[in-house]
């Protein structure tokens, strides 16, 4: 007010013509602020136009197609396919995902094969030494030698259509290239298989598990280690629960892991974890009287878009409308009009470390007994992007040494009395066949027909719970186990001699497996899935069993299980474990002034991991501060970080403790002759808990809402941090659930409270539902910057909110928003 007075005193000392050139330029303001507003607001509009200009009307000539395919796409951007041969379907879906993902999948590829730091420079280095150790590439190349000529079609034209888009369409590629620098190569069969080994990696190994155990075992001794090792009970066995190893190595060495940068790089944050719930329920079940199959694999999917690509392909014998990972052909989960499968990870143990002994009189051999072998050395070449070197990049060589089990992962081990390193040896590696199984799901019309195709399943250890239209249910784990004749896999092996410590093969048919069980519906959450009976060794490493044991009750409710239900039932986040141990927390913390009123809040809970809910905060936080103090002190920092940050591993076992109350593992070793209980560190958790969150929500405890610390970011690959991120990212979201819960939220023990591994896709698919199939992606189709179906899934993900694959060639026309014709 007083600056508008002030204009108009100094506009009544001037002249006419004055005063009107004043006047002037105060409209002018107007007129430029709108301006400015305009130009901002073409540029939102027209940007992501003009950057994602690339072709989805029209006709476009394709090289190698043997008739014309059409591709429509609906408003989310998703491409149905429709080919007259699978050849051409193929590589039509080369092709789209190339349009969409292209840059997504470089990205893997570099990374899965070890080339990393041809983009990240010299922070790539250890990741991409890693993964060469491993061998992901060097056994994908093996593979493709000897796949099937109907394996190798199937990849071979997938990879035609990838390559048809980078070398036709060179004007339309993603923004993101020229942002990081890098160019799209030629994609290969071998690119494709590296990817799905890539992500069979964390399906099938308990190697964090088995490094974790030997780092208590160096610290504890074997005995006092055992008391917290895994429990590995299935749900559905007795109430006897199998706890420990059955033919343990029972004087393991000492090897000081700790020590080794090399094994301790794989424990750290990158690793891929993974995790999932499926289901299906039969006839019986359902209101519809067809089956219908759930899946929610739980992934990291922050990165835009999501690990998924969805697509639909139609033939005249053929109609498929699901999900893969970018770079792999087919159909990982979804439905045909013969059957609809989903996946979760199996845990089955595939992974075994062995400890090996150097030959004392030369290092470059290794012991098998008394027989000294040569290690096997395979050298590469490292391109680390370097802006000071010739060209761009530096080079640098690394060797990896290889026994007749795999290839060196540590470096050397002290022994009691020799030098030692420990190796590696996974068995997708040496189970390489003619085919893949992806190839033969699609063409499956019943459930033996998927079982068959499932049998050449040995990349990846999954559990496929599928259906099929004549009302068979099922699940079964893919890939191969070895039977272990010394010790299980719980431990890394000494190598003693040159027995082959696995001896063979489970059977394909004693593979753990189920169907039509008379209950009505089979399901897996990533639990023990075989029971004490089973004659073979499973594994060490499964997760909590609380998501199962939600699902159970779910679908032991009297009555039908229509697919709205069955999709509410994918965000149902009533936590069990807290409504078995937070009852013991109330009383403990209702006994001291201090923390009554946290008590009272948690009394009046129902469980249920909500976002709007202040009880989960203070659940989660106190039990965080409570398990850190029950092993900090026997386990010191470094190894009790280690061991937290897999949930997995411990969280069944301190559950138990907790529930029967009294446990020497609750005493601080460091408070000399006071005796801590199982009460005194609850109270002490609490206290620390509200010190770290009051930190950060303030010390109101109503205030403390779940979803205000347990939130899930999704960012783009190319901003992950810093000024731009809100722009091209998704933003931040409350979320709900836990790593509990049906609808999973996972954070990291050591980084709280933000989750990590979440829901990557959920989908419902009634196979008695001619038209659609219930699905979302926390993210969206396209991977380009700015492409407004990079993001558009998220708020439907978030909230809950249904989405749609359609499936019917009605409803796939009449939503269709753009069609392209793909000619030979």
């Amino acid at each position: 007010m007083v600056f508008k007075n002030s204009l108009n005193a100094n506009l009544e000392n001037k002249t006419y013509k004055e005063r009107g050139s004043v006047m002037k330029k105060k409209r002018k303001w107007p007129v430029i602020t709108l301006t400015i507003v305009l130009i901002i607001a073409g540029i939102i509009y027209f940007l992501p136009h003009y950057l994602n200009k690339y072709q989805k009307e029209g006709n476009l000539q394709l090289e190698g197609l043997k008739e014309a395919v059409t591709v429509y796409r609906d408003a989310k951007g998703m491409a149905y396919i429709y080919a007259r041969n699978l050849s051409d379907a193929f590589m039509a879906q080369g092709f789209v995902t190339a349009q969409d993902r292209l840059f997504q999948m470089e990205l893997t590829r570099l990374f899965s094969s070890g080339r990393i730091s041809e983009l990240a420079g010299e922070k790539g280095k250890n990741i991409d030494i890693r993964m060469r150790t491993i061998g992901f590439y060097r056994n994908a190349k093996k593979h493709a030698k000897i796949l099937s000529p109907e394996t190798r079609l199937f990849f071979q034209k997938y990879a035609d259509g990838v390559n048809a888009y980078i070398k036709t369409r060179k004007k339309t590629h993603h923004l993101k290239f020229k942002l990081a620098g890098i160019k799209p190569g030629p994609w290969t069969i071998e690119d494709s298989l590296t990817i799905m080994y890539y992500m069979g990696w964390d399906s099938a190994g308990n190697i964090r598990a088995e490094i974790i155990s030997q780092m208590l075992v160096d610290r504890l001794g074997i005995e006092k280690a055992k008391e917290i090792f895994p429990i590995t009970k299935n749900p559905d066995d007795d109430p006897l629960e199998r706890v420990e190893s059955r033919t343990m190595n029972p004087d393991p060495d000492t090897l000081h892991l700790s020590g080794d940068k090399k094994i301790m790089s794989f424990l750290e944050q990158g690793a891929l974890r993974v995790g999932s719930n499926n289901w299906a329920v039969g006839p019986g079940l359902s209101p519809g009287g067809k089956p219908i199959v759930a899946n929610d694999p739980h992934l990291d999917s922050r990165i835009l878009p999501g690990p998924w690509y969805p697509c639909g392909l139609i033939l005249p014998h053929l109609r498929a409308i699901g999900v893969n990972i970018p770079g792999i052909p087919g159909m990982v989960v979804g439905r045909t009009d013969h059957f609809a499968m989903g996946v979760t990870n199996a845990y089955g143990d595939a992974q075994d470390l062995f400890i090996e002994t150097l030959d004392p009189k030369d290092s470059n051999m290794y012991m098998e007994g008394e027989n000294s072998f040569p290690f096997e050395v395979i050298e590469e070449t490292l391109k680390i992007k370097d802006k000071d070197a010739p060209g761009g990049f530096s080079k640098e060589k690394i060797r990896i040494r290889l026994t007749r089990r795999g290839p060196v992962v540590s470096g050397i081990l002290p022994g009691l009395k020799t030098k030692k390193v420990m190796t590696l040896r996974w068995v997708p590696f040496e189970t390489m066949g003619p085919y893949i199984g992806l190839e033969k799901l699609l063409s499956a019309r019943s459930v033996e027909e998927i079982r068959e195709a499932l049998s050449h399943v040995n990349v990846i250890m999954l559990n496929f719970v599928f259906a099929d239209t004549k009302g068979n249910i099922g699940w079964h784990v893919s890939s191969r186990l070895p039977i272990r004749s010394q010790s299980d896999g719980a431990l890394p092996q000494v190598v003693k001699d040159s027995r082959d410590h696995w001896s063979g093969w489970i059977p394909w048919d004693e593979m753990p497996h189920r169907y039509n069980p008379e209950k009505g519906w089979v399901g897996t959450c990533n639990h023990m899935i075989v029971g004490s009976d089973y004659p073979y060794y499973y594994s060490s490493r499964v997760s909590s069993s609380y998501r199962y044991q939600r699902l159970k009750q779910l679908m032991n409710v009297p009555g039908k299980k229509p697919a709205d239900a069955q999709w509410r039932f994918q965000q149902d986040t009533l936590n069990l474990m807290a409504k078995k141990t937070a009852p013991l927390m109330v009383n403990a913390l209702m006994a001291h002034e201090d923390t009554k009123e946290m008590a009272r809040i948690l009394s009046n809970w129902d469980y249920r991991d909500d976002p709007d809910k202040v009880a989960p905060t203070i659940f989660q936080s106190v039990y965080r501060e409570f398990a850190w103090l029950v092993f900090k002190d026997e386990l010191g920092e470094d190894l009790a970080k280690s061991m937290l940050d897999q949930w997995t591993y411990w969280q069944e076992r301190l559950e138990k403790m907790v529930l029967e109350g009294s446990s020497p593992w609750f005493d601080n070793t460091e408070t000399g002759d006071v005796k801590e209980t199982r009460d005194t560190l609850f109270h002490q958790a609490a206290l620390e808990a509200a010190k770290e969150v009051g930190s950060r929500l303030g010390d109101d405890l109503a205030k403390w809402q779940w979803g205000k610390l347990h939130q899930i970011e999704f960012v783009s690959p190319v901003r992950r941090k810093g000024s731009g991120k809100g722009l091209i990212g998704g933003g931040s979201h409350p979320f709900p659930g836990s790593s509990e819960t049906l609808c999973r939220g996972y954070y990291d023990f050591n980084s709280p409270y933000n989750v990590k591994i979440s829901a990557s896709l959920r989908m419902v698919a009634d196979l008695g539902d001619e038209d659609k199939v219930l699905a979302v992606l926390p993210g969206g189709v396209s991977g380009r910057i700015f492409d407004p179906h990079t993001k558009d899934q998220i708020e439907a993900f978030v909230r809950g909110d249904k989405m749609y694959w359609w499936f019917s060639d009605k409803a796939i026309k009449g939503h269709a928003t753009s069609t392209l014709t793909l000619t030979p």
